[in-house]
């Protein structure tokens, strides 16, 4: 008999990317390992994930569960004070949820979507595993870890939030595709931006919405005629939210710097991948994990606008390894341009900083973590 037998594996969470596309990577794995597992997602009605994981090819189920905001305005008063009876109706529907389906296993992957689903497992005798993508634990997974079962992390030193017994090191799941670049994938890219070989590059990229700060960096740099940018090219994906203003500033612009290539999106990320030498980003876990992964060199702007400020918790740990560089939000208009340039042309650095990300890739995560739920429903089942 298989050891990768039929499950039935509910999997919770959501609210961004950057919990939804763990998740679905572990679903893809589950599904890999036993065709036949039944897998169904539950997350929050209204939220991404509604629409992400049914176009992944799953299933999954809405809670009316809210998250509690923290700027004070009136519509989030109003928000604040339905949250403890939509929270309450969510549970209630869980437990639904969970009569119904039988599960073997529940898996969840943070963000508040997952609380209600992994607490009514946890009442139900269900195994619970969660995924903590961060190096600072947000607080659903806080509060789950203090009864889940396992806790699978990507981070040293988990165990501040963590029960150190139930802690393993898996590393966050990446998106299929992401791998070392080839020499025939750095030619590939080359042709496929319209780049010159004989130049460095760098890839800005801001997530699918973009970053004001990096977008604001850029046009900053160009205003001034793009001073020690004429041996370097710069792929600069500035989200879809900022599309328009880049287009009118690029337009005015005109030719004061003609080694920019720009978009709102990339259609091609491991090609952009391949042909960069520097790479600036936000550092949500996703992304840090899919740069380990990659190896590349990466210097990073921290988003401020996250919950504990989790993204400079994920910066840091590659940094203190020299795996990195960090540049802090509210200095990047003034100095993230500079210090890139500055980087991309030390080739011993670049190279250090490759070595060293390189060192800190865990690109079967997706299967570490299969292999943890199986475990786990093997351990509950000899247990009784």
């Amino acid at each position: 008999m298989s050891k990768y037998r039929q499950l039935r594996i509910l999997i919770s969470g959501g609210g961004t990317g950057g919990h939804i596309f763990p998740a679905i990577s572990i679903a893809d794995e589950m599904r890999r390992l036993n065709p036949d597992s039944e897998i169904l997602f539950v997350g929050a009605e209204g939220k991404m994930e509604m629409e992400k994981v049914p176009a992944a090819g799953y299933r999954i189920v809405g809670l009316p569960v809210v998250g509690l905001q923290r700027q004070l305005n009136l519509k989030n008063i109003i928000n604040d004070l339905k949250a403890p009876f939509k929270i309450l109706r969510s549970i209630s529907k869980a437990g639904d949820i969970i009569r119904d389906f039988h599960p073997d296993v529940a898996v969840g992957v943070g963000g508040y979507a997952s609380a209600p689903l992994l607490w009514s497992a946890q009442r139900h005798g269900v195994p619970t595993l969660i995924q903590e993508q961060n190096g600072f634990a947000g607080l659903t997974n806080k509060i789950l870890g203090k009864k889940a079962d396992v806790i699978c992390v990507a981070y040293e030193g988990m165990e501040r939030f963590f029960p150190a017994d139930r802690i393993v090191m898996t590393g966050n799941p990446i998106r299929k595709g992401i791998v070392p670049a080839t020499e025939e994938m750095r030619k590939a890219g080359m042709e496929f931006y319209g780049l010159d070989p004989a130049r460095k590059h760098i890839l800005i990229v801001g997530g699918s919405l973009g970053s004001g700060t990096l977008n604001r960096s850029m046009m900053k740099w160009i205003d001034n005629g793009c001073p020690g940018g004429e041996n370097v090219e710069i792929i600069w994906q500035c989200g879809k939210y900022y599309k328009a203003q880049v287009e009118a500033f690029m337009a005015n612009a005109g030719e004061k710097c003609g080694n920019i290539h720009w978009n709102d999106f990339i259609s091609r990320m491991d090609l952009a991948y391949a042909v960069s030498d520097l790479m600036i980003s936000r550092s949500g876990a996703s992304t840090v994990s899919e740069l380990c992964a990659v190896g590349k060199a990466a210097l990073f702007v921290p988003s401020p606008n996250v919950a504990e400020d989790h993204q400079t918790h994920n910066a840091m740990a590659l940094v203190r390894k020299d795996a990195a560089a960090l540049v802090k939000d509210s200095d990047a208009p003034e100095v993230l341009m500079s210090k890139a340039l500055e980087l991309v042309s030390d080739s011993a650095a670049i190279a250090r900083m490759e070595e060293n990300i390189s060192a800190l890739a865990l690109p079967d995560a997706a299967f570490r973590i299969a292999e943890k739920i199986y475990e786990l429903v093997d351990r509950r089942n000899q247990n009784g």
